[in-house]
């Protein structure tokens, strides 16, 4: 009994060896299995074509894929065309025509950086009040459809300016469209009254691209053949509308602009020019008249520079209290220039005719021609003018006539018939009938003195009607004929435009 307890000890300090033993052997391998993996796809083997190997694959965890970052509309750009881009707001508009004149841009990339020359001094301006109205920068591209930028754009239908105005439409919008000067032509003027007028049919069709199609045939048309395609019970929208082919093209021109410059890519494969975004030009006012030329002089700039931002004058005299535009980098100069000029800023006064006489001989008494009188006056260089007519010829500017020109709104021309002379051969009889024939070089050849004061009354008529310049104004001066006025020919028909 004594031998079998003392045996029991030795064999649980075995027994609990072994056991000891067992669970070294076995833990590592419970471990793996029953231990859960923070990955369990590293666990796994992985899905190869081939056979299984040994190996194990080696796997890489992605980091967090980074967001976009977004476009912040407070950050100022330096490139006017990506200003322009994140302003687009209207619709675009995909259909064959946008594609052709898409194309047909596309193909002449030499006429289309000279069109983005001529916006430079200009587009700035626009994206401005644009912006400052909540309205879609596309509409800064108008102009290169409207007048390609050309200031001094002239139309069949007499629209004038970048906008293309025609009169009735800029008196509308109060525009200034006299002797001295055509607003229509001015850049800041006519920006704003464009813009008025957009905005005002955008707010009655609610549709930009009715709105553009009201700009160029009408809104009264526009609003015609919305209520006929509603009687028929079709489509009111830009696309489905009957009108002319030249509003059907207006718009997809505007949207084949709109694609190029909205394609980064395409303006630097195009060449097209950078425009900075900072302001181009400011305005100010002259207290006292001014010539152009002396106006560019003070500015450092040429006349055509200065033209090209003051192209609404028609004279060559400013008036005063005329807002001036010049080149933000220059105003301060021609502000100090201008407080400190001690003389007349002025080389032009007014000059009333006393008696009738021809231009011509008005021209050789101040030392000019009658080409150039006749420019600066918006008069035919063959016509007579009667007395009491005034005129700007050239002298100091300290003429006491020139206030009171400057404060009309037109002088008074007052046409005169040329004088008939009558002569009569050597063998007539007293009380015969005798010949008669004009006086003036410029009517050899008339038949009669009705016929020849006819053709001068008419010549002048058409001199009034004329454009005073270069720069497509037309003279709106007060003309009288004598003895009776010739009516005068017809007018040419407007063109579908009704702008």
């Amino acid at each position: 009994m004594q031998h079998r307890f003392v045996s029991t000890p030795l064999l649980r300090i075995r027994d609990a060896a072994l056991v000891i033993a067992l669970s070294l052997l076995i833990a590592p391998a419970s471990a793996q299995t029953a231990a859960p993996s923070l990955f369990p796809s590293l666990n796994r083997p992985a899905l190869l074509d081939s056979p299984a190997s040994d190996t194990l694959a080696v796997q890489e965890i992605q980091g967090a894929p980074q967001l976009p970052v977004s476009i912040d509309l407070t950050i100022r750009e330096n490139n006017l065309w990506d200003r322009i881009r994140n302003g687009f707001a209207m619709t675009d508009l995909n259909d064959d025509l946008v594609l052709y004149y898409q194309q047909w841009y596309q193909n002449r990339p030499d006429a289309l950086r000279r069109m983005v020359e001529r916006s430079r001094p200009y587009l700035y301006h626009i994206v401005e009040e644009l912006e400052a109205r909540g309205m879609p920068t596309e509409l800064a591209l108008l102009p290169m459809v409207e007048s390609s930028f050309n200031p001094n754009a002239y139309s069949r239908a007499h629209a004038s300016g970048l906008w293309q105005f025609i009169p009735s439409t800029g008196k509308r919008f109060n525009l200034e469209q006299n002797w001295w000067r055509d607003e229509r032509r001015d850049i800041v003027a006519s920006t704003n009254a464009a813009l008025d007028y957009l905005q005002s049919i955008y707010d009655m069709h609610g549709d930009w691209h009715l709105a553009l199609a009201s700009y160029n045939w009408g809104e009264g048309a526009v609003k015609r053949a919305i209520t006929k395609n509603e009687a028929r019970g079709l489509p009111t929208d830009y696309p489905s509308l009957n009108m002319p082919n030249e509003t059907r093209h207006y718009v997809p021109k505007l949207q084949a602009l709109k694609n190029i410059f909205g394609n980064p890519g395409l303006i630097a494969r195009l060449g097209l020019p950078f425009i900075p975004n900072e302001p181009y030009f400011a305005t100010l006012e002259t207290p006292r008249p001014i010539d152009v030329k002396t106006a560019a002089q003070l500015a450092n700039m040429s006349v055509e520079e200065f033209q090209r931002l003051n192209p609404s004058h028609n004279r060559p005299i400013i008036k005063p209290d005329t807002p001036v535009v010049i080149p933000a980098d220059k105003v301060d100069d021609f502000r100090s220039k201008l407080h400190d000029a001690r003389v007349p800023l002025t080389q032009w006064q007014a000059y009333t005719v006393t008696s009738a006489e021809r231009l011509d001989q008005i021209a050789a008494r101040f030392n000019t021609t009658a080409a150039e009188l006749a420019r600066v006056n918006g008069l035919s260089e063959k016509v007579r003018l009667g007395a009491g007519s005034t005129l700007l010829v050239p002298g100091n500017g300290s003429s006491s006539g020139l206030t009171s020109l400057l404060n009309a709104e037109a002088p008074q021309h007052i046409i005169e018939p040329e004088r008939v002379a009558r002569t009569c051969g050597k063998g007539s009889k007293r009380g015969g009938k005798c010949a008669s024939h004009d006086e003036s070089p410029a009517h050899k050849g008339s038949k009669s003195a009705k016929e020849s004061a006819r053709a001068s009354t008419a010549q002048a008529n058409r001199a009034a009607a004329a454009r005073p310049d270069t720069k497509g104004g037309k003279g709106t001066a007060k003309t009288t004929v004598k003895p009776s006025p010739v009516k005068p020919a017809a007018s040419q028909p407007a063109s579908k435009k009704r702008k």
